[in-house]
């Protein structure tokens, strides 16, 4: 190893981890190691396969408006257009399917249209803006009727709560306040894709570099002085000069200011006889009642797997793992404690590594993409380098 060598700890084998890797060790000087506490790299987004159908842990279709960003996957992981998707929710008490967000076509189809229709033309603007948390934002956009039967029941199952005046931030969702009336900016104008081959995304991780990058896996991390750089990898003491992490900030300050929540995912696979069971171009149904599931996925309509059989995906939230971090400002704010603590030299990435729900693929390959940035140029902007991703809206 060249004695000008930056030695770089990339912590995390998944989307953000590998991305950073691949992209931090094409720079000259740099020594890279990736640490993963599994057996693969990959994470949620890694494809298993049941019954030879092949799936990811929830569904992992790739959503961007940076062309950038695309043409970057694109080249190693080489995908087809998926924007016909559609979406749709399952409301019990009209026993009806509506758009998933609501267009406002769908109000024709609801027994209490009157009702909805002129709680709709008493919303004010000013009580949408100056809402102080989700259910009071929710109501005043399209009225209590809309919300209690659309809006409610699935949120609070979703952050395993049992009043939405708790979510006090909320608009991090790209499915907006106000009825559909068009194309939205968020879903249905972004580049929407999947990988053409049988693995998905495996290629990603798997295919890397290993002259350029030492991959741990089933790795065991400990933290030996943060402030001098020293980690126990394996029970080894290790130093090294920059550290890229994808997990929870806190478990660098042993929970100092307490630990951050998260909501995680039982997934149960369920494989059906038939070929297909969703209607043409749909790919989620979303259940917005007092089911314990948020949601079902037809896997074969991102995969394209062809089967006389056909896999769905049941997601129901629950504390197992941490796939997304709660959105209440209190923890945002622990969670922004424990950044300003970290050294100018240390990045925390990814969806958990900023503590922000809405960070998903595209997002950690432009971290990713940023991170080699300021590498290269050596100019550490304080402990908070991406800046961006540390403001919540």
């Amino acid at each position: 190893m060249n004695k000008n060598s930056k030695k770089v700890l990339i912590i995390g084998g998944g989307f953000g981890g590998v991305a950073t890797a691949r992209l931090v060790s094409e720079l000259k000087n740099t020594n890279v190691t990736l640490l993963e506490k599994s057996s693969d790299l990959g994470a949620g987004v890694r494809t298993n396969f049941y019954g030879g159908h092949p799936y990811t842990f929830g569904p992992r279709h790739f959503l961007t408006h940076n062309k950038d960003v695309f043409d970057y996957l694109n080249k190693i992981v080489p995908m087809r257009s998926c924007g016909e998707h559609e979406f749709i929710t399952y409301v019990e008490q009209d026993n009806q399917f509506y758009n998933y967000p609501l267009h406002i076509n769908d109000l024709e189809k609801m027994p209490d249209k009157k009702k909805i229709k002129k709680e709709l033309s008493q919303k004010k603007e000013l009580k949408i803006k100056n809402s102080k948390n989700m259910e009071d934002y929710w109501i005043n956009s399209i009225g209590k009727t809309l919300y209690g039967k659309t809006i409610e029941k699935y949120n609070k199952k979703m952050w395993l709560v049992n009043d939405n005046k708790k979510i006090d931030t909320f608009k991090w969702s790209p499915k907006g306040a106000t009825l559909k009336r068009g194309p939205r900016a968020a879903w249905d104008k972004a580049i929407s894709a999947y990988p053409i081959k049988y693995n998905g995304y495996n290629d990603f991780f798997d295919k890397i570099d290993k002259k350029k990058i030492k991959i741990i896996l089933n790795s065991k991390l400990k933290i030996k002085n943060l402030k001098n750089k020293e980690f126990i990898i394996n029970n080894k003491i290790q130093k090294f000069d920059i550290v890229i992490s994808t997990i929870s900030p806190d478990f660098y300050f042993n929970n100092k200011y307490g630990e951050l929540p998260f909501i995680g995912r039982d997934f149960h696979k369920i494989v059906f006889p038939a070929k297909n069971l969703f209607p043409k171009n749909v790919y989620f149904l979303y259940y917005a009642n007092n089911e314990k599931f948020t949601r079902l996925v037809e896997y074969k309509k991102f995969t394209k797997h062809k089967s006389d059989t056909t896999l769905i995906g049941m997601e129901i939230p629950s504390k197992n793992g941490k796939h997304y971090p709660v959105p209440f400002k209190k923890e945002i704010q622990k969670s922004h404690k424990y950044f300003k603590k970290f050294p100018n030299w240390f990045f925390s990435i990814g969806r958990a590594g900023t503590y922000r729900y809405e960070v998903d693929i595209d997002d950690c390959i432009e971290q990713a993409m940023e991170i080699k940035k300021i590498i290269s140029s050596g100019k550490y902007d304080g402990p908070l380098p991406l800046k961006k991703w540390w403001t919540y809206g």
